[in-house]
């Protein structure tokens, strides 16, 4: 397909966000949201629009598809806050906003004001309702989003001069783009009722979600002298009844409608289909009908998607005289009938049944007209409008403030020197010899990403230049490590040239473990959004991952940004899958003596474990949590001999119904156990997982096969092993990282049992 839309506009155009409804909520604006964003998409090319959820009052939980990223409960103001943050820091160019009086929280509907308040990025709005007398409790909030948008987006030229002549906006902010309708041929109506078994019966369709307002009592009541001179007429009342109503009112208007029919003789002209229905349903009944009848009793309506589809599949409409109607109908497209006047209505009726060609002649010159309101047009239209904001722009974010890091009893002090030292301009170097940074080995991004986790927690508690410093490179490493793709390189000799050619899944994983821990603690704004934009790149690729320590890592990442971001639905579905996956791997794989998801243990593996945790901690399935915890229990059978723990070395790991290997252990092991550790006690709260982590801790000071302490307390170094012949001389990247994963998990877990002591203790961070 060729767009019209600007090449350099599309390719810098990675994502329109659209905050609306959506299906499956059943709901007229989120199936007007859903055919503008696959109009949109069919243009931009291959990623795919996003969309901000509004979901409804009542605790519903919705099934969204991919495109929903996040969701906004309805009455909740955070939600609206945090909707802004994760926009402004997301890779969304601009935001589309469907407004609609009721949609939104709040008196009024003022929570939206908090989201556009906050909201960084160019807002075009679409008005789906302009009033021209508005109540005072909708017009401060209606007032902000006529403000603060950039562009105002209506369906006709009366909503147009109402915005110009009563709010008094700039002409040159109000836009008309028609609702758009799907393209379907111009058909015979005979063909398609033997499809809906009405066979014979001249169909007079009216369809929509069904309400008081939308005066079908008025074009039952017109019915009997229609039927008494054509009896094969049938009157179909396509919808159900809107979920709103139905909360509130039950069925009674539906039920209303049936009396009346009965009262009126009417049962064999008269069909109720109460349910709501798809697309292809929908233009079956449509092109079905020889007659479409839209008797609402709203003067005011400015937009109506029944009408809009009607006319531009061809069909003859007699309509109450809405300003919509008036304008769509105008030119002989249709007729106008009397608000609340059946007799208005039996005399249109009549006169199009007796009179066929003026009726086809209406049928044509409505299927004409409408060939500019299908979707591809529409979304082109609105593509325009985009392109016009995107070249205006506007600015971006600030920050908050962070809390301070207190003490903790009986641990080393938190030092981060011997990390510093491994740091040049370009990233942490791999590996330390006597603890000299050894170049030959380079730099690696599973170390910039892990390195992440640590310094943003680290600067989350104290403040510091050189930690920011040593922020800003790593993620300027991996933001030159990502590749186009969203996966990263890994290895970087010295002379800065990537010698790796397979891009790993673990990598991938790493590095969205550390950026998740850069957008939950982000030393400002613009680190926040660098991150997320990463991230939002990654995100189809960690999709499909097969390694299982790639879904650890990777759910041990999405799970911040879940932290800070609440409803961002499209990472709670990540998730939730790579969760299942692995819970799923584990109960495939466990056999009796042997509750892993693999038949070898080797690196990391608690990590795992954690993940597992953490999934069950979004999705409440209690198979992760099974999964996680008897996981857990296996490492710590194998690994804990009651005096120490005795990690399984990598110099020939440990495989199913063989030994373990018992050198070359590596201080991952330990970092990780203990962080699993945490998160297990924290979830369960059984004393026994804050013993085994404090226990897994102590591993780095001593209390481990040899008896020595690979935790340097001069320098704050970390031996990379324990080997057959002692410690590594070797003090690289990954066990400083890992030392210090354990002692931060085991830091905020003294503190907060201090806190629930209610205890003042005191610490400091030192460099």
């Amino acid at each position: 397909m060729t767009s019209r839309f600007p090449g350099q506009l599309v390719a810098d155009f990675p994502k329109v966000l659209f905050v609306s409804s959506f299906p499956p909520r059943q709901c007229g604006i989120a199936t007007f949201t859903e055919d503008l964003l696959q109009a949109v998409a069919s243009e931009i090319g291959p990623e795919t629009p996003a969309v901000i959820a509004m979901n409804s009052d009542d605790g519903k939980v919705f099934s969204y598809p991919p495109s929903v990223a996040f969701e906004i409960r309805r009455n909740r103001l955070s939600d609206y806050r945090e909707a802004a943050e994760y926009i402004n820091l997301s890779r969304t160019r601009l935001v589309n906003l469907q407004h609609e009086f009721g949609l939104f929280g709040g008196p009024g509907g003022s929570y939206l004001s908090s989201l556009l308040e906050n909201l960084k990025k160019p807002v075009i709005s679409t008005l789906h309702t302009v009033c021209e007398e508005l109540d005072s409790d909708y017009r401060p909030a209606f007032m902000e989003v006529v403000t603060r948008s950039q562009r105002l987006v209506v369906m006709s030229e009366h909503a147009r001069r109402c915005l110009l002549e009563v709010y008094e906006i700039p002409p040159e902010k109000v836009v008309v783009i028609p609702h758009g309708v799907p393209d379907v041929p111009f058909v015979d109506p005979e063909f398609y009722k033997t499809q809906i078994n009405l066979e014979g019966r001249f169909v007079i369709l009216t369809f929509g979600l069904l309400s008081p307002g939308k005066g079908i009592e008025t074009m039952i009541e017109a019915l009997p002298p229609i039927v008494e001179r054509h009896p094969e007429v049938i009157y179909v009342v396509l919808g159900a009844t809107h979920p709103e109503v139905k909360k509130v009112q039950g069925e009674q208007y539906r039920l209303s409608l049936a009396r009346q029919v009965r009262d009126l003789g009417l049962h064999d002209n008269v069909v109720f289909h109460n349910r709501f229905v798809t697309l292809p349903e929908l233009c079956d009944y449509i092109c079905a009908s020889d007659l479409y009848v839209s008797p609402t009793l709203s003067r005011e309506q400015i937009a109506s998607g029944t009408l809009s589809y009607a006319l531009a599949m061809g069909k003859a409409i007699i309509s109450t005289p809405s300003v919509y109607a008036q304008e769509l109908l105008a030119d002989n497209r249709g007729v106008l009938a009397e608000f609340g006047d059946a007799s208005s209505f039996t005399r249109s009726i009549l006169e199009l049944i007796e009179n066929p060609s003026w009726r086809n002649r209406i049928c044509r010159e409505s299927y004409d007209h409408g060939r500019k309101m299908v979707w591809r047009e529409v979304g082109r239209q609105y593509l325009e409008v985009f392109g016009q904001v995107l070249r205006e722009g506007k600015p971006t974010v600030d920050g908050r403030p962070r809390p301070k890091l207190p003490a903790k009893p009986t641990l080393p002090e938190v030092r981060w020197d011997a990390l510093l030292l491994l740091f040049d301009d370009v990233g942490p170097i791999q590996h330390a010899s006597f603890g000299v940074p050894d170049r030959n080995h380079g730099y690696s991004s599973d170390d910039a990403g892990r390195s992440l986790v640590v310094l943003s927690k680290l600067y989350r508690h104290e403040p510091n230049l050189q930690l920011l410093r040593m922020i800003t490179t790593s993620l300027s490493f991996l933001g030159h490590a990502q590749t186009q793709s969203g996966a990263f390189h890994d290895f970087m000799s010295f002379d800065r040239t990537f010698r790796d050619q397979h891009k790993g899944e673990d990598t991938l994983g790493r590095c969205v473990w550390g950026l998740g821990s850069v957008v939950e603690n982000a030393p400002n704004p613009a680190m926040r959004a660098f991150a997320q934009n990463m991230i939002e790149k990654a995100q189809w690729q960690l999709g499909k991952l097969i390694s299982p320590r790639a879904k650890a890592y990777s759910i041990c990442g999405l799970c911040p940004v879940l932290q800070h971001y609440e409803g961002a639905i499209a990472y709670r579905r990540l998730v939730e899958k790579l969760g299942e996956e692995l819970a799923d791997q584990f109960f495939q794989n466990r056999k009796p003596g042997w509750d892993w998801l693999e038949d070898i243990l080797t690196y990391g593996s608690a990590k795992i474990s954690e993940a597992l945790l953490l999934a069950y901690q979004i999705s409440k399935t209690p198979k992760l949590l099974e999964a996680g915890l008897a996981s857990l229990e296996f490492l710590t059978q194998n690994t804990w001999n009651g005096q120490f723990f005795d990690m399984v070395g990598n110099e020939g790991w440990f495989k199913v119904g063989g030994t373990k290997a018992i050198f070359g252990q590596q201080p991952i092991e330990a970092g990780y156990l203990t962080e699993a550790y945490v998160r297990a006690f924290n979830l369960t709260g059984e004393l026994r997982y804050f013993e085994l982590a404090q226990q897994a801790f102590e591993w780095f000071l001593g209390r481990n096969r040899l008896g020595m302490p690979l935790y340097d307390f001069a320098s704050g170094g970390v031996a990379d092993g324990l080997d057959p012949h002692g410690l590594s001389v070797n003090q690289g990247t990954e066990s400083v990282i890992c030392y210090l994963l354990g002692l931060l998990a085991l830091t905020q877990l003294h503190l907060e049992r201090a806190a629930a002591d209610h205890l003042q203790p005191q610490t400091r961070v030192v460099a």
